[in-house]
């Protein structure tokens, strides 16, 4: 007999006109700046996801793998150490880490619910669909949402909440809005929850950069695809081929940039917005920052946000961490 799936979906991804910028907003704001840029979510169009699902199996680029065994090795101790019942995901993407963990609450026995939370409909559907039937005792709570805008959507917690913020992500925030959204974040762990935050650590340089400048082009080509994506949506008439894939580590800030380079002088054309556009030669647009930490940053982000670092735990060559936070 067939297994009754406990499984709930929430869409709240457009609540309103104003809550969501569009991709045509974020167009028209960031390439109007003196220094065009665009948010990195925009990289993430089907094309743009299946590119970084083969940039993580790179050789060059350490930070999946390197998380994926951090969690393997500390898994038991965090439920451990949390006494977590349910685990909410932000960005839960393919979920395929979350797997580690629910393993080891399943195997600990606390196990009640996942709360997958995705941009992506098709996506949360389809790891609530999937981790139900892989754990049929456990109750899945889906929300279709932007996690930096409808925290307050989240269900009240069932008990000890973990709410794992995987995947160096919150590297893509700038100082201000990092430390906005770990504030916001705070409230909905809970009396007795814990985050669970997967940061990039401060390490040589070059390792960095070719991470983000693999020899196969690979994050090339993703880079790029954000100008297929302006092209397919927005009507515009990028020249994909006169622009070229530029990544580098700013020392001073800590944090790898990735931009665009235009090779030539350009005139640009975006029918939607009715907005053109020149670019000068070797005149670049940013598409992505990445900060990358240390202990010390990682504690006084925590801290600005009212929660205190419990632990990290990292790996043997130290170029990556997971840390366990929790309300001050």
């Amino acid at each position: 007999m067939e297994p009754i799936l406990d499984v709930t979906v929430e869409v709240h991804s457009h609540l309103s006109a104003t809550d969501e910028r569009t991709l045509a907003e974020d167009v028209l704001d960031g390439l109007t700046r003196p220094l065009k840029e665009l948010p990195p979510k925009h990289l993430y169009d089907a094309r743009g996801s299946e590119l970084f699902d083969g940039i993580c199996e790179l050789p060059e680029y350490y930070q999946t793998r390197t998380e994926r065994l951090i969690l393997q090795t500390h898994a038991d101790d965090i439920v451990e150490r949390t006494g977590a019942v349910e685990l909410v995901e932000l960005g839960s993407g393919s979920a395929t880490k979350t797997r580690v963990l629910l393993d080891a609450m399943a195997a600990a026995g606390t196990l009640q619910r996942y709360v997958p939370v995705d941009v992506s409909a098709t996506t949360v559907h389809a790891v609530a669909e999937l981790f139900a039937d892989e754990y049929p005792d456990m109750s899945v709570y889906g929300l279709v949402a932007d996690f930096e805008r409808h925290l307050e959507h989240l269900p009240a917690p069932a008990g000890p909440r973990l709410v794992p913020f995987l995947g160096g992500t919150i590297g893509n925030l700038p100082p201000g809005t990092r430390r906005r959204f770990l504030r916001s974040l705070a409230p909905m762990l809970g009396a007795d929850g814990h985050l669970l935050l997967g940061t990039d650590l401060v390490k040589d340089p070059r390792v960095i950069e070719a991470a983000y400048d693999d020899s196969a082009g690979v994050t090339a080509q993703f880079n790029l695809n954000v100008l297929h994506v302006l092209n397919r949506e927005l009507g515009a008439d990028f020249e994909v081929d006169a622009f070229e894939h530029v990544a580098f580590f700013d020392r001073q800030r800590e944090w790898i940039e990735m931009r665009l380079r235009s090779m030539k002088p350009q005139h640009v054309r975006i029918d939607a917005l009715d907005l053109e556009l020149d670019f000068a030669a070797r005149e670049e647009l940013r598409t992505e920052i990445s900060a990358k930490f240390t202990p010390q940053r990682l504690r006084a982000d925590l801290a600005a946000a009212g929660l205190e670092l419990v632990e990290i735990f990292t790996d043997p060559d130290e170029l990556f961490a997971v840390s366990l936070a929790r309300v001050a």
